[in-house]
């Protein structure tokens, strides 16, 4: 008998899974937009932040895979692919963890302040993945800072450069009518800048004990 040595299973490069899963995702929209298109827009209707209202805390949970139409979802494409993969190279779970908090808190947010401008008299019905995609922007603009990380630094630089122009989509100003929902941008982008700081723990604890250390030694 003779025994060869076991080869363990190769570990998918970071850039494999974070470009799978934010292609995924993006995958996803489309598919839920075809779908809605098909049902005349009832998701929208039925499953939107509607603010203050009870069944408008479904859209919690859904509004963000919903879009208005084609160029609603085509204008959102670009940005959620490149700051969605940008925020998986944290780490993967970090990433999942940062979306949830960015897609609940900044959903919440949106609900209780969703009708904050609004002038027209009609019910707002806040859709869209851009609440969730301020929310990787922001997180990717601080979580270098709080984890002390040169690389991550850089990436917030970068980001900054490239979609810093976007973050006045955040800015609230009076909604005559339907629109951007300045609403959903600042509560995702609030929600980013939580999940940098909740999800650099590590790092920040490790700094404290590192500072701790240093003291006691001397």
């Amino acid at each position: 008998m003779s025994s060869a040595p076991v080869q363990r299973p190769r570990k998918r490069s970071a850039w494999v899974v974070g470009g799978a899963t934010i292609i995924s995702f993006v995958a996803l929209l489309y598919v839920v937009e075809a779908f809605d298109q098909l049902d005349h827009h009832q998701l929208d209707y039925n499953y939107g932040i509607k603010p203050l209202e009870a069944d408008g805390l479904w859209g919690i949970l859904f509004a963000p895979l919903l879009h208005a139409n084609w160029g609603h979802l085509a204008a959102n494409t670009g940005p959620a692919l490149v700051l969605g993969f940008l925020v998986t190279m944290a780490g993967l779970s970090r990433f999942l963890w940062a979306t949830a908090i960015v897609w609940i808190v900044g959903g919440f947010g949106t609900w209780l302040i969703g009708k904050v401008g609004s002038t027209c008299g009609l019910e707002p019905d806040h859709i869209g993945a851009s609440g969730v995609i301020f929310g990787w922007l922001t997180f990717l603009l601080v979580f270098g800072f709080f984890t002390r990380s040169a690389w991550q630094i850089a990436i917030g630089v970068v980001v900054l450069i490239a979609y810093g122009g976007i973050l006045w989509g955040a800015v609230p100003v009076l909604d005559v009518c339907g629109g951007v929902s300045w609403q959903g941008h600042l509560c995702g982008g609030i929600a980013g800048v939580l999940a940098a700081y909740l999800l650099s723990s590590p790092e920040r604890k490790a700094r404290e004990h590192r500072r701790t250390a240093r003291r006691s030694a001397t």
